[in-house]
């Protein structure tokens, strides 16, 4: 039990929050969006556990691993080093051995979709690519929007367990999952750009790669800032989207009221956070990402399903 406890807190499972909601809002917008033709989207229990399932299979995957990738470097970092790993409270085997199962728990979720095969298709070139942001940091100083890629495709396999082979035969389809998609990949592109400034000075020492680095922090602040306006601006547009592509959506006022919720937010986020005081930076990560993550997919059903 102790193991299990240090495992859950090593890979922050309660962060699991952050991309789930937009992966449930996903899949109630694919569950009430029209369908062109004979085909029909039901709901069904079964494929609302799945998305849970593979989304904290995923997440804890991901998350293990990277600890597994970098309790070296986590180490050297006065931040990191009294992570589990690099503190000696878990064995790299034990870790391993949970990557593992939440690897193959990720796998059995994406089965439960069947006979739609396209998630557990996907499944395997989903997992290599958050896997991958592990190393990113190693080569390059764009791992922040890597991370914001891994996931943004939450929501949109959400959208294709969900809606299966009509993303197939009408590939516009798609656009509302891949609006939302890189509104998520922008906001945590952001967000982690502002999370990285506090080993702006251990990344500089270790030659490691990110937009602090290559920026300086009040270069990582701006452009951080600018992805979030730009994600402002993709939550704006998805509405509107079925005018010009893919199915209408029903969100409505309570949706667009919790856009300038999260607008009010973000720009709160930004104040508390400079480039000579970060000591703000953990509220900004995780209370008000968490606000937004889940008033948005509050709001969003809310219009979907009740108004």
């Amino acid at each position: 039990m102790k193991t299990l406890t240090n495992i859950l807190e090593m890979i922050r499972f309660s962060h699991t929050i952050f991309a789930l909601p937009f992966a449930l809002l996903a899949a109630v917008m694919a569950w009430t969006a029209p369908v062109t033709g004979d085909a029909e989207i039901q709901f069904h229990w079964l494929h609302l556990v799945a998305i849970v399932i593979c989304m904290v299979g995923a997440r804890s995957a991901a998350m293990a691993f990277n600890r597994l990738v970098d309790r070296f470097i986590d180490a050297q970092n006065p931040r990191t080093a009294d992570r589990h790993l690099p503190a000696g409270k878990l064995s790299v085997t034990s870790v391993w051995l949970f990557t593992l199962a939440s690897s193959i728990v990720f796998f059995l979720g994406n089965a439960m979709f069947l006979p739609n095969y396209l998630p557990l298709v996907l499944s395997v070139p989903v997992l290599i690519i958050l896997l991958g942001y592990s190393y990113t940091k190693r080569f390059t100083a764009l791992a922040h929007f890597w991370l914001g890629m891994a996931l943004m495709l939450a929501p949109i396999c959400a959208w294709i367990a969900i809606r299966g082979l009509v993303v197939i035969a009408q590939p516009e389809d798609l656009a509302p999952a891949v609006v939302l998609g890189l509104a998520v990949m922008f906001w945590v592109a952001g967000f982690d750009m502002i999370y990285a400034c506090q080993d702006y000075e251990y990344d500089v020492e270790k030659k490691l790669n990110s937009v602090p680095v290559m920026l300086g922090i009040g270069g990582a602040l701006k452009l951080a800032a600018v992805c979030h306006a730009i994600m402002l601006g993709l939550l704006v547009l998805l509405p509107l989207l079925g005018q010009w592509c893919g199915p209408a959506l029903g969100l409505g006022y309570v949706y667009g009221l919790a856009v300038l919720v999260v607008a009010g937010l973000l720009i709160y986020e930004h104040s508390i956070v400079r480039a000579d005081d970060l000591t703000r930076v953990n509220i900004a990560f995780f209370n008000v990402n968490s606000i937004v993550s889940i008033g948005l997919f509050v709001a969003g059903t809310v219009d979907l399903l009740w108004l």
